[in-house]
């Protein structure tokens, strides 16, 4: 698969005018050439590919990396390229992806290929990695089930007295267990009060009877991740629970109605965002409702209310509408959703029914 990516990159450049594309960015070096180290650059040129480490990575870059040749170098790979002539030809036009290279990342490769110019070329690195293959699908599917499994395994220790920060804990660990690399990102659970952060990084706050909690996590299989969210209550749900959740559950499942190959990401926001305005929550709806997921946490297509990106097959998204009440509550329910031809196919199996623990 690396060769077939690097191969894509190449018909760009060549379409572009460009020399060759710096890629900085770890996940990108991941995605294009299979390298999982903490150190690596790759150099993709219209007629080669260059990829390069230091010493700590020599075995595994020989054995991970494909499609580029592998150069073994003292220091970072940034600072290092003036020893690699045939990379530094004048006026030889390199991209990069200003979105993810540092300022000084930036100027330390200006410094080591002075006779080339470098340029912006974020644009490239856009649609990378949209639309799914075969195996990334794969991948992103064993995460789901290792989230829904890890989900329904925390559920026998939700109790009063128990602190966010010990169920995260015992989360990430049962999704090391179930063969998780690593949490997709950094989890979230929020109760209470504090349900009504939207991004509510688990703290040490403990756990009341009749609170929400909301849970989002996600994990990672071979560099791909899952992402859910799912809400319960600690003991009865009150009335007012009750209707606030049945209206998140409603516009989350109209959201996924509209998914299909075709429609536009604002299409699909709009689907859920009409629901819970008309019940007079618009207010408390405010982000988007769902993002792409891949290699990266949050990649395109994008859904929200001023989304234009076009659904294609195999895209794979999340659909995550919300409702917040500060002072009181929140709930947030999503799923992963893989874009079809004719609809959106959900990946997650975990239950949406409002659970009281």
């Amino acid at each position: 698969m690396s060769k077939k990516r690097i191969d894509a990159i190449r018909s760009q450049l060549r379409s572009e005018n460009l020399h060759g594309l710096m890629v900085t960015h770890l996940d990108y070096v991941r995605y294009l050439a299979g390298f999982t180290g903490s150190s690596g650059l790759l150099v993709i040129t219209q007629k080669s590919a260059d990829f390069f480490t230091d010493f700590r990575y020599k075995d595994q870059a020989s054995k991970q990396v494909k499609g580029a040749r592998v150069n073994i170098v003292k220091g970072d790979p940034t600072t290092t390229l003036k020893d690699f002539p045939r990379l530094n030809k004048r006026n030889a036009l390199y991209g990069f992806d200003t979105e993810h290279t540092t300022v000084g990342a930036a100027e330390r490769l200006r410094r080591q290929i002075p006779d080339a110019v470098l340029i912006p070329a974020t644009h490239l690195f856009t649609e990378l990695g949209w639309v799914k293959e075969s195996s990334e699908l794969a991948d992103i599917t064993a995460a789901v089930k290792i989230s829904d499994t890890a989900f329904e395994r925390i559920l026998a220790i939700v109790k009063p007295g128990v602190r966010e920060s010990e169920l995260a804990a015992e989360l990430e660990y049962q999704m090391a267990m179930l063969g998780s690399e690593r949490p997709a990102f950094e989890t979230i659970i929020a109760s209470g009060y504090r349900s009504a952060m939207p991004h509510g990084i688990a703290s040490q706050k403990k756990v009341k009877a009749g609170e929400f909690i909301t849970f989002d996590f996600g994990a990672t299989v071979n560099g791909y991740v899952s992402d859910i969210t799912r809400t319960v209550v600690v003991g009865k749900a009150t009335p007012r629970q009750k209707k606030v959740y049945s209206l998140v559950l409603k516009a989350q499942l109209a959201g996924i109605k509209k998914v299909k190959a075709g429609a536009e990401g604002r299409a699909v926001d709009d689907a859920c965002r009409k629901i819970i305005t008309r019940a007079g929550q618009g207010k408390n709806f405010g982000h988007g409702t769902g993002h792409g997921i891949g290699f990266f946490v949050h990649v395109g297509p994008r859904v929200s209310s001023v989304s234009t990106d076009k659904l294609k097959v195999n895209n794979v998204i999340t659909i995550e509408p919300g409702v917040y009440i500060s002072g009181w509550g929140g709930v947030r329910i999503e799923d992963d959703v893989v874009v079809t031809r004719s609809g959106g196919r959900v990946l997650n199996k975990a239950p949406k029914n409002l659970l009281e623990l």
